[in-house]
């Protein structure tokens, strides 16, 4: 089984930088994806950005500003963020995606607001 847990998450100025940490328990392995999704009121869960085997992967809206990477002997990702924007403001979902299998995993989420 695996557990995930966001940290990171405040309330920020419009072009102030966050960085959120996703600690992940359980097996884990290096072939799994991981990533960060978000969801802000009243829209649909979106892809931010993901990390496979060290090739990150990124939503048109946040390159060049967000970014991930792995700690693989942590088994924690990270998602820094800079130049936020009030449309940034969301939950953000860290995600574990094991491929053999197909199965998703989810954490509880940590809220990120950006003011104008």
């Amino acid at each position: 089984q695996v557990q995930l847990v966001e940290s990171g998450g405040g309330l920020v100025q419009a072009g102030g930088s966050l960085r959120l940490s996703c600690a992940a328990s359980g097996s884990i392995f290096s072939s799994d994806v991981m990533g960060w999704y978000r969801q802000a009121p009243g829209n649909q869960r979106e892809l931010v950005a993901r990390i496979y085997v060290g090739v990150p992967n990124y939503a048109d809206s946040v390159k060049g500003r967000f970014t991930i990477s792995r700690d693989n002997a942590k088994n924690t990702v990270y998602l820094q963020m800079n130049s936020l924007k009030p449309e940034d403001t969301a939950t953000y979902y860290c995600n574990l995606y094991r491929q053999r299998g197909g199965t998703n995993y989810w954490g509880k989420g940590t809220l990120v607001t950006v003011s104008s």
